[in-house]
């Protein structure tokens, strides 16, 4: 994956976090507005959206680098490349699944 496409959508990815934290705390002490509420259920959307895509994702992506390793032929570039897919996709997986976590601890705190 090109630096520039991973370090968009990762920005993309902080920035709808950043969203779904501050309008859950923006208006905590006087009450949710209707437009806040409509607000925090669009992005609980979003993000259970985002969860139930990252699981094929990450699959896919494991599955595709373990066929690259297998049908390498003795290439080690394919190997690397394997391995580096394999690495990547679990470890981006594991991050959105603690990001999960570590937003419903805040909102449990919250709330």
């Amino acid at each position: 994956m090109n630096k520039k496409i991973f370090y968009a959508f990762f920005t993309c990815i902080l920035f709808f976090i950043f969203l779904i934290s501050f309008s859950s705390f923006s208006f905590a002490a006087l009450g949710d507005p209707q437009i806040v509420g409509k607000i925090n259920s669009a992005f609980e959307s979003i993000e259970k959206w985002l969860l139930k895509i990252a699981t094929p994702a990450a699959a896919v992506a494991v599955g595709t680098g373990v066929f690259m390793k297998k049908f390498s032929f003795g290439d080690e570039e394919k190997v690397r490349t394997g391995n580096k897919l394999i690495k990547g996709s679990l470890f981006s997986y594991a991050f959105i699944l603690a990001i999960d976590l570590i937003l419903s601890a805040i909102k449990s705190l919250v709330n």
